[in-house]
């Protein structure tokens, strides 16, 4: 029998199941399908970045976050008092690193209170799972998508599963599958870039020697560059000597030490490996996140040097962007244009990754050449200017979606913040998926306006001086100052679909 729903999203990653949470959330019927019988346990992110924290702080896990967080610093207070872990004159002053470089210092920051959480991937999926279940979003695991067909009106998929065949009609499909996304490659995405030319290696193990390793932090060596810590047993190694022949073929126990050892130039001893992964530095990115009614969000999009760890967050922004607008259209609130912006605004913030984690890798090359780049780098990022600059491309806060708006507030993502009376937080008001306006106007004359034009936007009395009309993704949509609701009207209009009246 065939099976009827309005979105199908490909993929129970944190992409996929975030992106069906902010689709349920706005209203529409979700099928999530997944190949894997069970999430991977393969080593993957060790962090999130501050964007993706907060999508998922706006959908009611921030105490989920905190206690992920809590167990990571407990796990590795004993690791760093190890002596000799910590290098000298390192300190709670800086906050991440560009390729390796671990000088981004938080006083150089506009707002360092919105930083990466350590977080790793593995507690993210688990707390959207949790989010998933609580919805009621069915999730259907060890089913594999075999095929599809757009039509006019929607999409009909086809997946197979131990038990037999089936196939879902749905008014749209998300590609939430990975870099080697099957729903890209059957809709026929173009995805250029650069092909790979080293291999990165994660990996949880036993050595013989730590001590050797440290002290904590990036090494590079004339072998390549590696890190051990700050987990117990956690290791990067960056090998330059080329990308792997089969990059899916199981990492052994040897081919972790013989990097480790060629790379480090110190003479030690893996004794157990409990997991490990390879990556690359392929890069690449999607011509564009939509063709019909087919869209792409996360690695099925954009693809790239896990260095810096700004994948994850990536993706969840991605997300956060599609899942709502998506979900208007299926209401038939608004056009199907409205899925045109998301390429607009998303695609830009996929290409200043890629192009970060490209410069990050050439001046973390063992040569020379790179070696005086990298140099001249770490003497600009003394400049409170640049350190500032290169900060806000890791974290993702230089985001600014073009919203053709001239102040410099529009189409930023906003932090979390108090709000009105008490103790509301900006967050806790959007936890359903709603828009929000911060009214700063006398007698609450922008509130009566946007409640009289729909009741799908939370408004809430400031005293701040500046409104803000902020999406759901928390792109903050339109600003007025004191009383002014100059272009207040079209933003309601652009974004939600409603007339003000005059």
């Amino acid at each position: 029998m065939k099976e009827h729903v309005d979105v199908v999203v490909v993929g129970a990653g944190p992409v996929g199941l975030l992106t069906a949470i902010e689709l349920t959330l706005g209203g529409a019927r979700v099928m999530v399908l997944e190949r894997l019988a069970a999430p991977s346990m393969a080593v993957k992110a060790l962090g999130i970045g501050p964007l993706g924290a907060e999508a998922l702080q706006r959908r009611g896990m921030a105490d989920a976050i905190a206690a992920a967080q809590a167990r990571t610093f407990a796990a590795m207070k004993p690791f760093l008092e190890q002596p000799g872990a910590q290098a000298r004159g390192r300190g709670s002053k800086f906050s991440g690193h560009f390729a390796g470089l671990s000088l981004i210092r938080k006083d150089a920051q506009k707002e360092p209170e919105r930083r990466s959480r350590p977080v790793d991937q593995h507690a993210v999926e688990a707390m959207l799972a949790e989010r998933v279940r609580a919805l009621g979003i069915e999730v259907r695991r060890a089913c594999e998508v075999t095929g599809f067909t757009q039509q006019a009106d929607g999409v009909e998929v086809a997946w197979a599963s131990s038990t037999g065949e089936g196939r879902t009609r749905c008014a749209w499909l998300v590609g939430c599958d990975g870099g080697r996304s099957l729903v890209r490659k059957m809709a026929g995405f173009a995805f250029p870039g650069t092909p790979p030319t080293l291999t990165f290696y994660q990996a949880s193990a036993e050595i013989d020697h730590p001590e050797h390793l440290m002290p904590i932090g990036w090494h590079r060596t004339p072998g390549g560059v590696f890190s051990y810590g700050p987990l117990p047993g956690r290791l990067f190694v960056l090998d330059f000597s080329g990308p792997p022949a089969d990059r899916q073929a199981p990492v052994t126990r040897e081919e972790i030490e013989a990097v480790l050892r060629r790379v480090s130039c110190t003479d030690v001893r893996v004794k157990s490996l409990e997991n490990a992964s390879r990556w690359t530095d392929n890069t690449r990115l999607a011509d564009t996140y939509r063709q019909g009614r087919v869209l792409l969000a996360g690695d099925a999009a954009h693809v790239h040097s896990p260095f810096g760890g700004q994948g994850l967050s990536l993706g969840l922004a991605d997300a956060a962007n599609l899942g709502w607008k998506l979900a208007v259209v299926v209401r038939g609130d608004m056009p199907d244009s409205l899925l045109d912006t998301y390429t607009a605004e998303r695609q830009p913030v996929a290409k200043a990754v890629l192009a970060n984690t490209l410069a990050q890798v050439a001046i973390m090359r063992p040569d020379p050449q790179a070696g005086a780049m990298r140099e001249l780098i770490a003497n600009l990022m003394q400049l409170d200017d640049v350190n500032r600059h290169i900060g806000e491309l890791m974290s993702g806060l230089a985001t600014r979606y073009e919203l053709g708006s001239v102040p410099n507030e529009v189409g930023r993502l906003v932090g979390d913040r108090r709000v009105g009376h008490g103790d509301a937080a900006l967050y806790g008001l959007m936890q359903d998926g709603m828009g929000v306006l911060l009214d700063a106007s006398a007698g609450g004359k922008a509130s009566r306006l946007v409640a009289a034009a729909t009741p799908k936007i939370r408004c809430v009395a400031v005293d701040t001086g500046l409104s803000m009309l902020i999406r759901p993704d928390a792109c903050i949509a339109w600003t007025g100052e004191a009383n002014s609701m100059d272009g207040l009207a079209q933003a309601l209009q652009r974004w939600f679909g409603c007339a003000m009246a005059a």
